[in-house]
């Protein structure tokens, strides 16, 4: 995945971000009275974030409440070109998060799945079996505490 520069944001579109993040169904007339713009202003300024892919607005979940009882981190190690890997990992719909990184292994990738069953269903079948992965690690999550999405409006 290449990584596009994006323009810095101002102020007005960070304090709108943040109230998004509180709220993502505020109205935009609300948004703008807090930040001094009208309601149409406030819509196009979300509008161009979201089409730039600045932000998403959607629904976040808490996968325990919908059922899925184990999350883990799943470190990968791999020959050749971890990217090509890290784009077939993104097919497989149990994996929430899928990044490249330099260290220790070369793929974590984020598993949410019902039952350890099911998570050594995934690991055995559909993650060992992908030409390339050498070895994988699976760090088990006990808890979850601090889990934001308000990079970027500090």
């Amino acid at each position: 995945m290449a990584t596009k520069m994006q323009p810095a944001l101002d102020d007005i579109s960070k304090r709108i971000v943040e109230l998004l993040q509180e709220d993502g169904r505020r109205p935009y007339a609300e948004i703008g009275r807090e930040v001094g713009l009208s309601e149409a202003a406030t819509r196009q300024r979300v509008q161009r974030m979201t089409e730039a892919g600045i932000i998403q607005i959607v629904a976040v979940t808490d996968p325990m409440q919908l059922g899925f009882h184990r999350m883990s981190m799943i470190g990968i190690r791999v020959t050749g070109d971890p990217r090509t890997i890290a784009e077939q990992l993104t097919e497989i719909s149990e994996l929430a998060y899928v990044v490249v990184t330099f260290g220790s292994f070369d793929i974590l990738v984020e598993a949410v799945c019902e039952s350890d069953a099911d998570l050594l269903d995934l690991i055995a079948t559909r993650i060992r079996t992908i030409p390339g992965i050498v070895h994988t690690e699976t760090l088990l999550y006990a808890g979850l505490y601090k889990d934001l999405y308000n990079w970027g409006t500090r």
